[in-house]
């Protein structure tokens, strides 16, 4: 089994689109009725893709080992998120620190961490369709 792959890298993994519906908002109807929210999560890693021990998942190593160990669960990352869109903030600038800090806590060092939120048909006069969004990105 080869156990490497020759160059430099960058692996990407990334949640899209996931939905909502939550309670944040600095205003009482959005605490009571809620709102539809979507969630962008991704992660950027650079260096080879060489299969040894670490410290933290290693999205490059994965791409020649086909082992879970090796990478991010997104289905750990994506309960990760549900927990933090499950408890009510006034901003959607606090959910996105919210989830960047908490995916930081439980995996570190990463490397490039993006989350995005859109808060779907914010209660703006004139929007019917669209949405306001809040990109955090870590460049550690």
């Amino acid at each position: 089994m080869k156990k490497y792959i020759n160059g430099s890298l960058s692996g990407r993994l990334a949640l899209k689109g996931l939905r909502f519906h939550a309670f944040h908002g600095c205003f009482g109807f959005e605490r009571e009725q809620g709102g539809e929210y979507e969630v962008d999560f991704e992660v950027l890693q650079e260096g080879s893709a060489q299969i040894s021990p670490v410290a933290r998942p290693d999205l490059l190593a994965a791409s020649v080992s086909d082992d879970l160990d090796d990478t991010l669960d997104y289905s750990e990352i994506y309960s990760i998120i549900s927990g933090v869109m499950s408890s009510p903030s006034n901003l959607i600038e606090k959910v996105a620190g919210s989830i960047m800090s908490d995916v930081s806590e439980r995996y570190s060092g990463l490397g490039k961490v993006s989350v995005t939120v859109r808060k779907l048909h914010p209660p703006i006069e004139g929007i019917e369709e669209g949405y306001a969004e809040y990109t955090l990105v870590s460049l550690v």
